[in-house]
């Protein structure tokens, strides 16, 4: 990986290249959530920017992790579009945040880290005053594609456009092995399948949804 990442920095310096930079936001009580932003190049603190970002926020991945991704000369594309591009790590992902991170999401998976999504977004918002709240986009694969149902439904007044990929609408319907390790049995948590399932809420939905 390191030589492949050497190979490419000599093409890499040759772009336009906003900058990229690790901070934290907290949660509606307070809990601290890793996040990385991407600002365009000829970035001017005056301006509003619209904002994609980018979601997984289920307990098997993180997104906010210093490392060279397939995804990376995309996201620099779009800021060279004029975008900002971010993502936010969620109550439940594998960060090493300790015991009680982890369990929150016990039994009400995309619950809470729906609920913690948006709050880091509208914190986000917050802190940087150059972020246009009024143009929020939201997109992922799997998991992902899930979270963006779910942000699109359950906070249809903050996000205003999704692309949701390969999304798990209906948590039923998804593979026992994996449903089940973090959910339980639908026969003992059916409440809790219903509230973590996006279609549940379909009908809240007001932005455009890919």
């Amino acid at each position: 990986v390191e030589h492949m990442h050497h190979g490419r920095a000599p093409h890499l310096a040759q772009l336009e290249r906003g900058q990229a930079k690790f901070m934290r936001v907290p949660t509606r009580d307070g809990v601290p959530l890793d996040a990385w932003v991407m600002t365009p190049p000829g970035f001017d603190a005056r301006r509003k920017y619209p904002v994609l970002f980018y979601v997984y926020g289920e307990p098997a991945g993180q997104t906010v992790l210093d490392q060279w991704t397939d995804d990376y000369l995309w996201r620099l594309m779009l800021t060279q579009h004029g975008y900002i591009v971010a993502s936010i790590d969620n109550r439940g992902a594998p960060a090493p945040r300790g015991r009680a991170w982890r369990r929150s999401i016990y039994g009400a998976i995309g619950v809470l880290a729906s609920q913690d999504q948006a709050d880091g977004a509208r914190a986000l918002a917050k802190q940087l005053p150059y972020i246009d709240s009024t143009r929020i986009g939201v997109w992922g694969w799997s998991g992902g594609g899930s979270m963006t149902l779910n942000l699109m439904f359950r906070s249809p007044e903050l996000y205003k456009m999704g692309m949701a990929v390969a999304p798990m609408p209906d948590e039923r319907l998804y593979d026992t092995i994996y449903e089940e390790r973090y959910m339980g049995l639908p026969s003992e948590n059916a409440e809790g399948y219903r509230r973590g399932s996006p279609i549940t809420y379909a009908a809240n939905l007001r932005g455009d949804l890919l």
